[in-house]
């Protein structure tokens, strides 16, 4: 019996649906406590809301129900895609988390990625109104002497920026690879007019992981959490340079994979770190890096799914941090984007007469507005020889 089929509890699609193409209206009532404390990461809140329901309904059906493109009838509210220009912040060059009446909220790199990730769901990254040339140069500013990334020009430092800024720059077309013969390393960091060093960016990423568990953390020396663990997979994947993984043979690949391994709690659930409570987001944290690193089989897909299912909620759509707590639209998408990683999601649309689409482990993006922007990155093969077909589109490294 498919292990989808024998879930006890059903997939709540319609409910998922409502909850999430309404939870504008209801972050914007001047009475929402959640739309005020989640003012200033609009923007990654609308990535979340898009994203997850562009993994339920073609992306005519998300444009047409969120008003992503065209205000919606009746809708007070301008186009998604206007209000997202309407964030960039022209003074640095990046995207703020919001716009207060007519000034938008300072640039900043997460909120700068989430804005262009909108954009290519969109279909709108060619749009006239996207200074490419001032997000590159916003981007590649705050690189430092070191290789890291800066979130923002208040200079906070954090493997999650690498990512961000390895990803922002290879939507918009300009990332450069690096070349690990010695000779030519000097010589390959300028790529289209973009100035950062790659080299040393992926050699600050390594510097981040720690020997004794394989696992990384937000700066040299910091705690390994699966978060971190993403950003920096999904970093050297864009940069072509995972064979990094195994320069030390005694925290190789498979050290950090069985590390993420370990997450799995009793309750099928995944943690972030020894000893906390499985909680769904990282679901999508731990099986992104898994799939990257060909190792999803590594993990029981079927407790973890029936971990994801028993968090939805059965009354207003949704899904929780854990069993009976509260939704969120960020636990929601990064819920989705398991149950898609596992193939589960695939496995419930076709039960249900519906076609989902599914989610790249790389840029959390609908893998056919991957293939689309023509993205890739760097994955790697199973052991068995067995690579996931929507990960087709990147480069493949063979096993070690």
């Amino acid at each position: 019996m498919s292990p989808v089929m024998a879930m006890s509890n059903p997939f709540h699609d319609a409910l998922h649906f409502k909850y999430i193409t309404s939870l504008g209206d209801k972050l914007d009532s001047p009475t929402s406590y959640e739309g005020a404390v989640t003012e200033h990461l609009r923007m990654s809140g609308v990535y979340w809301s898009l994203a997850a329901l562009s993994l339920l309904r073609n992306a005519p059906e998300v444009d047409a129900s969120m008003g992503l493109t065209k205000t919606r009838e009746g809708d007070e509210r301008i186009a998604i895609v206007d209000w997202v220009f309407s964030c960039f912040d022209a003074e640095s060059g990046g995207f703020g988390g919001n716009v207060s009446g007519e000034y938008p909220h300072d640039g900043h790199l997460l909120y700068t990625l989430s804005a262009l990730q909108i954009l290519a769901m969109a279909d709108c990254l060619h749009d006239q109104r996207l200074d490419k040339r001032a997000v590159v140069k916003f981007v590649c500013g705050l690189q430092n002497e070191d290789g890291s990334f800066s979130g923002d020009r208040w200079g906070e430092i954090d493997t999650r920026f690498t990512y961000c800024a390895f990803s922002c720059l290879a939507l918009l077309g300009c990332m450069p690879l690096p070349h690990w013969d010695k000779e030519t390393i000097a010589s390959n960091n300028v790529n289209n007019g973009v100035t950062i060093d790659v080299h040393k960016a992926v050699q600050y990423v390594i510097s981040c992981r720690n020997s004794f568990d394989g696992g990384f953390g937000a700066v040299p020396g910091a705690e390994s959490h699966a978060g971190q663990v993403f950003c920096c997979i999904g970093a050297l994947s864009i940069a072509h340079s995972l064979h990094l993984l195994n320069e030390n043979i005694e925290c190789n690949a498979d050290v950090l994979s069985w590390w993420l391994a370990e997450r799995q709690c009793d309750s099928g659930g995944l943690n972030g770190r020894p000893e906390k409570q499985a909680d769904v987001c990282y679901s999508w944290w731990i099986l992104s890096a898994l799939s990257i690193l060909g190792r999803v089989n590594w993990i029981d897909t079927s407790k973890l799914g029936q971990f994801i299912m028993n968090c939805q909620d059965g009354d207003d759509g949704g899904i929780a941090d854990r069993p009976s707590d509260m939704p969120d639209v960020y636990h929601t998408f990064f819920g989705l984007c398991g149950l898609s990683l596992i193939g589960h999601l695939g496995e419930i649309g076709n039960s249900n007469g519906r076609i989902y689409r599914e989610i790249d482990p790389v840029f959390a993006l609908p893998a056919d507005v991957v293939r689309r922007v023509g993205l890739n990155a760097q994955v790697v093969q199973s052991s068995q020889g067995y690579l996931d077909v929507r990960l087709m589109v990147h480069s493949v490294l063979g096993s070690s």
